[in-house]
């Protein structure tokens, strides 16, 4: 990726990553309470919408928040090209999708290739796209939960991570499994960002590699709920 040091600090060694954002911010919140564990430096908050929480959010923790929104651009692919433009400003090597509600161009995605993950409350390959809950209840699905997953230039479709599963009650609301998959993402989505932050996880060619060893399909199935680093197994 392009270098721009005009923001980095040369004694601070921690991994530098921006993350976008389009809205409240609370994976954004995740990743900045737990930057000491995962070996991070957000250097940067970005949001295609302005006056979002996760602006403020990352204003609190002392980060510099950015709003480019994309209604000022004629196209999808004007956007992509000014927000790449910002994001090398920071010099980040991982950029981290938490709650970005943009189908990024294959400019974008190539751009950052093997350094952008996404988070989807989903078990993928099931319900890519929007309204996972809602879908997962009609379905009738006796579990659900989150992916985080590398970004390709396929929507939702990069290879898995990690995944965590929740079950599905029967009385259970939208909302109320929203929060149950919520609680979820906020753990799990440290866990990976700590792993590439590490040197453990790396994507190769369309593979995403833990230890050097090729991760599952869907990811490695997350079950501890509140260690940063779960044994493999």
């Amino acid at each position: 990726m392009p270098t721009n040091h005009s923001h980095t600090n040369p004694n601070d060694d921690r991994l530098p990553v921006v993350v976008l954002i389009s809205g409240s911010g609370s994976n954004l919140q995740a990743l900045i309470d737990t930057q000491s564990d995962t070996g991070i430096r957000i250097a940067a908050v970005i949001s295609n919408k302005k006056g979002v929480p996760g602006l403020k959010r990352a204003l609190q923790a002392g980060i510099p928040a950015e709003v480019l929104d994309h209604k000022n651009f004629d196209s999808r692919e004007q956007f992509d090209q000014a927000m790449i433009k910002l994001i090398d400003s920071y010099n980040p090597k991982l950029v981290v999708l938490a709650g970005f509600m943009r189908i990024l161009t294959p400019e974008f995605t190539r751009h950052y290739a093997q350094h952008l993950l996404n988070i989807h409350p989903s078990l993928l390959p099931k319900y890519k796209g929007l309204h996972t809950h809602k879908r997962a209840l009609e379905a009738g699905d006796s579990e659900h939960g989150v992916t985080v997953h590398f970004v390709t230039s396929e929507l939702d479709g990069g290879p898995p991570v990690i995944q965590a599963r929740v079950p599905v009650h029967s009385d259970d609301t939208e909302q109320v499994l929203q929060k149950r998959v919520l609680e979820q993402e906020h753990l799990i989505y440290p866990v990976a960002v700590g792993w590439f932050a590490s040197g453990r996880l790396r994507l190769e060619g369309n593979q995403a590699l833990l230890d050097g060893a090729p991760l599952p399909a869907q990811g490695f199935q997350h079950t501890a709920v509140s260690t940063f680093d779960p044994p493999l197994e």
